[in-house]
């Protein structure tokens, strides 16, 4: 079969230029992705980029998703979208034996594109019916009655864009419910959140908090009838395989990551467990505290208010440290629509090391001092 090169079918189309290129056709609105290798392996990340502004949902702005690992098979003109399954495996030498526990166990093909375009193997799909859905959630989190509606739905290109070691993709998308029949703001005003104490003896309305928001979609949604959100898809290069990882001791207390390894000997635990952990290496091995070869950086969301950035700054001047904890301390629940931060209970932590300046990103330093706690209230 004689393909059509890729540059000839995308002729006239705006590129976006990077890990998976990305092509926008202005006049049909269609996305196009460009595969450049086939059978590799990527991070696919789903989540919210605008949420919906009540925190006794959950769905917040910046709101991580799903995290997989995928890699994109040919058969013919079809390109699956394949997400192997390392729960259960084989660390062997013996391929046959990697084969067999492989085959004892589903994988999940999570979607089929038709290739429509090649250029020296590197395959052309169309990518508009896999990201206009509802691949974060939305519709179980909204309650009874909602769908998604395709035709209130386009791609957010502002936010779509291609680098050399990820591509992201943004979308509006739209949920409808006909039997809300637009009924204004449920007891509060049309828009926006009721006052607080706009009720006596009112309260918060159920869910995780309360508050500022009786929890209700028709209290932060101008018509309830017709919710519109953004949702985010990353595929994102996957680092080396030089990190080390450590065991996960259950008596210690970690968050970590387990899988059933069928090639231990009779007798011998099957269940593997790791920590999970940042990718540390010392630039001086032989040192008992060295700087580090790629320090972690935090950074602050840049639609932050100036005032936590001040506080921020003033806390790391006056009381210098190793490490801070930035206290998030909100019994209204509101800290997450501003910051970002997701689904907050009553405080939140987030530790972080000493910049070198004030101003500066906050990036891993060493210091005599202890550890410090940094809290504000909202």
């Amino acid at each position: 079969m004689a393909w059509t090169p890729i540059a000839e079918r995308t002729d006239g189309f705006q590129k976006f230029d990077g890990f998976y290129p990305l092509y926008w056709d202005e006049a049909s609105g269609t996305l196009y992705l460009e595969i450049p290798k086939l059978n590799q392996e990527v991070l696919y990340v789903s989540g919210l980029s605008a949420g919906l502004g009540s925190n006794d949902i959950g769905l917040d702005r910046a709101q991580i998703g799903g995290q997989k690992l995928v890699r994109f098979e040919r058969v013919g003109t079809k390109v699956l979208m394949v997400q192997p399954n390392y729960s259960y495996r084989a660390v062997s030498n013996n391929a046959s034996e990697r084969k067999a526990v492989e085959d004892a166990f589903a994988k999940s093909i999570l979607w089929g594109f038709t290739a429509i375009a090649e250029t020296s193997g590197r395959v052309l799909v169309d990518l508009t019916d896999f990201i206009m859905r509802d691949t974060h959630g939305v519709v179980g989190n909204l309650g009874a009655g909602y769908r998604f509606d395709r035709t209130r739905s386009a791609v957010y290109v502002p936010n779509t864009k291609a680098f050399p070691k990820n591509t992201e993709i943004d979308v509006t998308l739209t949920f409808a419910n006909d039997a809300a029949g637009g009924r204004g703001g449920g007891g509060g005003p049309a828009q926006g959140p009721e006052q607080i104490g706009g009720r006596a003896g009112a309260g918060g309305g159920g869910g995780r908090g309360g508050g500022l928001f009786s929890g209700s979609v028709a209290s932060v949604t101008p018509s309830p009838d017709s919710v519109t959100m953004r949702e985010h898809i990353s595929l994102v290069e996957l680092p080396d395989n030089n990190f080390k990882p450590r065991w996960d001791d259950p008596r210690a207390g970690y968050g970590g990551l387990t899988y059933v390894d069928y090639s231990v000997p009779i007798g011998e635990p099957m269940q593997m467990r790791y920590i999970r952990r940042h990718r540390l290496e010392k630039k001086d091995p032989g040192a008992a505290i060295s700087e580090a070869v790629k320090p972690i950086q935090y950074w602050v969301d840049s639609g932050a208010p100036e005032t936590l950035l001040d506080f921020i700054r003033w806390g790391i001047q006056t009381a210098p440290a190793k490490r801070y904890a930035l206290v998030l301390w909100s019994p209204l629940m509101a800290v997450g629509i501003y910051f970002g931060l997701g689904a907050i209970v009553l405080a939140s932590r987030l530790i972080f090391p000493r910049p070198k300046a004030a101003n500066a990103p906050v990036t891993a330093g060493q210091s005599d001092n202890d550890d410090r706690e940094l809290s504000i209230a909202a």
